[in-house]
């Protein structure tokens, strides 16, 4: 019998593969970061191996290296501003395609590249498809001289805020050497209308809802694959 670990793991990388489908010969192909993007770029490597000509772009330190261990061909946004495809995970995706990302820690490079792609898709298990945003707390990405400043200003919009700490208990700190605050809104009724409040608070590098930038989400639902497009 399946635990549910295990199930889990089964539709993360059944949504993973169905996602193959939308990478081409020839492109410039955007690397997502997370348990589920894991799947996507170990499946990549295995058509890279059998000929697929694909350059691809990490959004993490985590990617990259995993990337590189299976001789996916990489360049950076120095090399290419303009990305054809982008495969990544994401925390929460309501019907709107509108996504909570960050829980991995990579939600600022994820959403630079998302920002440089024409076409992105999300893949995921079918627990991380949400009616309305905010059950999983939203991160933020902040500059340290700012995090108690920022903190106030968000606990202020009615949120619960907290540090994101490492396995050793101290601040965790993301690839572009930042912190992140996970902040608990409960029911987010206006995304919209808070990603910009947050984008426009001093000391917020990056937040984690990302609007208008998902083209597809593949949810598998035990052996089914669901496609929710851009309505």
């Amino acid at each position: 019998m399946l635990t549910k670990t295990m199930a889990n793991d089964q539709e993360k990388e059944a949504a993973a593969r169905a996602s193959l489908r939308f990478v081409r010969d020839g492109q410039v192909v955007g690397l997502g970061t997370g348990s589920t993007a894991a799947y996507f770029i170990q499946l990549l490597g295995e058509q890279v191996k059998k000929g697929l000509r694909i350059r691809g772009i990490p959004t993490s330190l985590r990617s990259r290296e995993l990337a590189l261990s299976l001789g996916i061909p990489l360049i950076t946004l120095d090399d290419c501003q303009e990305i054809d495809v982008t495969v990544d995970g994401a925390d929460e995706v309501d019907g709107q395609l509108r996504l909570i990302k960050g829980g991995g820690g990579a939600l600022l490079r994820e959403k630079i590249v998302a920002s440089a792609t024409k076409q992105m898709i999300v893949v995921a298990d079918a627990s991380k498809q949400v009616k309305t945003l905010g059950k999983f707390p939203l991160p933020v990405e902040v500059i340290r001289f700012a995090e108690a400043l920022v903190a106030k200003r968000i606990a202020a919009l009615g949120a619960e805020v907290q540090l994101r700490s490492d396995a050793a208990g101290k601040p965790y700190v993301t690839d572009e050497n930042n912190h992140i605050l996970d902040c608990r809104f409960g029911e987010i009724r206006d995304a919209d209308g808070l990603a910009c409040q947050l984008s426009g608070m001093p000391g917020v590098v990056e937040h984690g809802l990302f609007i208008g930038m998902a083209s597809v989400a593949l949810f598998a639902c035990g052996s089914e694959i669901v496609e929710l497009k851009k309505s």
